[in-house]
């Protein structure tokens, strides 16, 4: 059942230890998903996890976000065209020992996820009167960025998994969903419910590369 978001009228909301405890364990639970069961997204809870994407900051609060789903078989076809064919020129660039290992890498969960979400930004959009992107437009797909990243731990936190495919051409996939041309694709998600479940990422562990031991470097000037 979808739930109701919070009210702008209500106080702020105290986040305690316990709270911050299962906050940290979202974020390490995200995962990148490439292998999923078959059955069909709850569209009351899809409805939840967008109405919560929704309140991603964006730049002059132009929401920039346009989600479309996916679902004619001939399009996703052509999106899994473009797909094959970007990681045939990709696996093709590595050699001897890495390149056996990309071959064996899952990369992508296009066949198998029941839902599919092509994520793009807006960039003909008059909301927000240009406030914020003049000298930065590119904070207009940085907010899209946001607002996916925010639908991924909605996604999480309600059992579902996400994997975003990125070896793909752009320019096709927008070509096959046929949309307005000012909007710029940003994402392609897969989404349904995972297979496993696993706190580590998956490139670590198959072996592609392990985490870095500092994720964040903090420099100061």
């Amino acid at each position: 059942m979808s739930q109701p978001l919070p009210s702008p009228s209500v106080g702020p909301p105290v986040f305690d230890d316990a709270f911050r405890a299962r906050l940290g364990d979202l974020f390490a639970w995200r995962r990148d998903v490439r292998r999923f069961r078959g059955d069909p997204v709850d569209e009351a809870v899809l409805r939840t996890c967008l109405d919560l994407a929704a309140l991603a900051p964006s730049v002059g609060n132009s929401q920039p976000w346009r989600f479309v789903r996916v679902a004619d078989a001939g399009r996703r076809a052509a999106v899994t065209a473009s797909f094959e064919r970007c990681n045939a020129a990709a696996r093709a660039t590595y050699a001897d020992e890495r390149g056996a290992l990309y071959a064996r890498l899952k990369l992508a969960g296009l066949h198998e996820a029941p839902l599919h979400l092509a994520v793009f930004c807006d960039g003909a959009t008059e909301a927000g009167h240009g406030l914020g992107r003049a000298t930065m437009p590119e904070m207009l797909r940085y907010s899209v960025a946001a607002c996916i990243h925010a639908f991924w731990l909605a996604a999480r936190a309600h059992g579902l998994g996400v994997g975003w495919v990125s070896i793909l051409e752009p320019a096709a996939v927008t070509e096959a969903l046929d949309v307005p041309a000012a909007w710029t694709l940003v994402a392609y998600l897969c989404v349904g419910h995972p297979v496993e479940e696993h706190a580590d990422p998956e490139l670590v562990r198959h072996g592609w590369q392990d985490r870095c031991p500092e994720a964040v470097h903090l420099h100061e000037r």
